[in-house]
């Protein structure tokens, strides 16, 4: 597609006083020498829109077949319109980027008329193209009139109108929205799709069959509460699969003709570049899921029989990963889906038991110190992290409002309460904070995060979090943005991960200036991560100094209760349906902090803390098969496969 940029060679006009544009270059507009009169108005009827306009220049596509531009009709000047008493049209400022209007010093003044009729009053300078202000028209698909004013108070009035519509915006997101179709017989519609979407292959027209197929496949993988869908090409076959429990199945296998309207419906969605087909490239979209005509948004079939109702207006975050294979571009979707995100839940949810949940939120509820989780990727530690970022920031909330007196009350005789730590509402009122934060009087604290990426919008949810994304192009890393961070006069830092020795570094000495940092690593267990911070650089004396308690962690799946383990159709046969973790807490106690400070092993670091009370991540799946929540082959799957699961 070729930028519009400025007038070419003269376009020759029909008898009937129309200009046809070039077939082969869509930049050689000319529009007649009354363009220098105070006004004058350009009529376009173009019969495509635009596709494909960026932040930085508005484009067409490279043919455009007998799009026809009116002749220019000089209008009698009239009042002058000021540039800072220009109210620009809604469509303009929703479908024109603030940097293409300061480049081309182009600001509408309203819109006149009513459809199909309307003009567009714009004002521009003596020095705006001609191909700026047609492509303005064609993306507003209205006549236009133009006045000419100075570039000073025209540069000035698109600087401030678009910072007002920036301000009343709702949500400020370069996060494109879509909204997906919902359905009342998914496997129905899914079939139905295929097969016109695979009638439709050769088809000059619409794509329609092929959206529609995506919107069943993603509404699919949310009524199945999948965490990933695959989209894999392979020879012959396109494989659709859904990551469930942590586990991947592979749900449907479609033509391998299909890969390319699906890949292209999504890179859509996405706003990638629907041409490149032979680099990676990541995106994000929002979805909203809707409801067909005639479903009203009501119940939808859900897992195990239940119905899947109030979907309507639902959003789910996309987070969407294209890469070449030998057989095409393969996607993968990572669901992010708000309703479902960490601050509704408590840690009891989570799974963590009454004897690791105490010693957890005494650490937490340190005004400084390191609090780690550890765990491979997937073992749900972002969550655990967010989950306590929630009961942190609740806590002091409540405690500051409240006024209630339960700090010095334990987690465990709050918990029996049912309301000990339950991160999304008044059950925490002053929890927990006797010994730490309860001795500011309950006061608000300053929390930030760096992350990669930002999976959940934490301040949508009411939380007082800043949360900011990794983004290396930029020169934003972990270390970077914790050193920044710490600018900000931050109290509680959350870092997504520890992965190298200046990170490691900055957050311990964050951690003995009076922040309480929080942040992962992957190790196996609790114990090794102690040995991980000296292997980073840390000096061990640091460690012991810094380190306040780790959290090792796992996602095992529960037995379906409703086939018993068996395997049925709502469970794709597995046996398994939803997770629970699996903990183990090291707390760095006096006798830790001595043994850290010599010589030492990853053993003996874990003699030391079974010693004093440590239940071991082993230990923690036997007691989840004794309940008959799981079982040893999970376990051992999850956990280790070298370590011999006791049943």
């Amino acid at each position: 597609m070729a930028n519009l940029q400025a007038a070419g060679d003269p376009v020759n006009p029909h008898q009937d006083g129309h200009f046809d544009l070039p077939r082969t270059d869509c930049s050689s507009v000319t529009v007649d020498s009354e363009m220098e009169h105070q006004d004058s108005t350009i009529e376009t009827r173009p019969r495509t829109l635009l596709d494909g306009a960026s932040a930085h220049e508005l484009r067409t596509p490279d043919s455009v077949p007998q799009v026809s531009l009116s002749s220019p009709t000089h209008v009698p000047d009239t009042t002058p319109i000021l540039p800072e008493a220009a109210i620009p049209s809604r469509g303009f400022l929703s479908l024109i980027p603030h940097e293409f209007a300061r480049r081309h010093l182009i600001l509408s003044a309203g819109c006149d008329g009513t459809p199909p009729d309307e003009v567009e009053q714009l004002l521009i300078t003596e020095r705006t193209s001609p191909a700026a202000i047609y492509n303005v028209g064609v993306t507003l698909q209205r006549a236009v009139r133009t006045s000419i004013g100075g570039p000073e108070s025209i540069a000035a009035a698109i600087d401030r109108v678009y910072l007002a519509a920036e301000e009343d915006s709702p949500r400020a997101s370069d996060t494109p929205e879509v909204t997906v179709m919902g359905s009342s017989d998914v496997d129905r519609e899914l079939s139905d799709a295929i097969s016109e979407t695979e009638r439709d292959l050769l088809s000059t027209h619409g794509k329609a069959p092929a959206v529609r197929l995506v919107d069943l496949i993603l509404f699919e993988a949310l009524l199945r509460d999948a965490s990933d869908i695959h989209i894999q090409p392979v020879r012959g076959r396109t494989l659709i699969r859904y990551r469930l429990d942590g586990a991947l199945y592979t749900v449907r296998e479609l033509p391998g003709s299909m890969a390319t309207a699906l890949v292209s419906r999504i890179k859509v969605m996405a706003q990638l570049n629907v041409a490149e087909h032979r680099a990676p490239q990541d995106g994000r979209a929002t979805v909203t899921v809707g409801s067909k005509s005639g479903d009203r948004g009501g119940p939808h079939p859900g897992p195990d029989g239940a119905q899947a109702s109030g979907w309507a207006g639902r959003r789910v975050d996309l987070r969407i990963s294209t890469l070449p294979s030998t057989y095409g571009e393969r996607v993968v979707i990572r669901l992010l889906d708000p309703s479902k995100s960490p601050h509704v839940l408590s840690f009891a949810a989570l799974g963590m038991p009454s004897d690791v949940e105490r010693p957890y939120l005494a650490q937490v509820d340190r005004p400084n110190g390191i609090v780690l989780v550890t765990g491979p990727t997937g073992s749900g530690k972002t969550t655990t992290l967010y989950t306590t970022l929630a009961w942190i920031s609740s806590s002091n909330t409540s405690g500051n409002t409240s006024g209630s007196k339960t700090g010095d009350r334990d987690p465990s005789q709050l918990r029996s309460e049912g309301r000990a730590t339950d991160v999304g509402g008044v059950g925490v009122a002053g929890c927990g904070r006797g010994g730490g934060r309860a001795g500011r009087g309950g006061c608000e604290l300053n929390m930030m995060t760096v992350e990669d990426p930002v999976e959940y919008d934490l301040s949508g949810a009411g939380l007082s979090v800043s949360q900011t994304q990794v983004d290396a192009k930029r020169g934003v890393t972990f270390a970077t943005g914790l050193r920044h961070i710490l600018r900000q006069d931050p109290d509680v830092i959350m870092v997504g991960e520890i992965r190298d020795e200046e990170t490691a570094r900055m957050a311990v000495q964050a951690s003995l200036t009076g922040h309480l940092v929080m942040s992962t690593l992957h190790t196996n267990d609790a114990p090794s991560a102690v040995a991980r911070l000296v292997d980073l650089g840390v000096e061990p004396f640091l460690v012991s100094s810094s380190l306040s308690a780790v959290l090792a962690q796992r996602l095992v799946r529960r037995v379906h209760r409703r086939c018993e383990g068996k395997g049925c159709e709502d469970c794709l046969g597995s046996g398994y349906r939803g997770r629970t973790g699996v903990f183990e807490l090291l707390v760095c106690d006096a006798a830790m902090k001595e043994l850290v400070q010599t010589r030492y092993s990853t053993g003996e670091v874990a003699a030391v803390a079974i010693k004093s009370g440590m239940r071991t991540l082993k230990q923690h799946g036997d007691a989840l098969i004794a309940e008959g929540l799981t079982t040893v082959a999970e376990v051992a799957r999850v956990i280790a496969a070298s370590e011999e699961v006791q049943t």
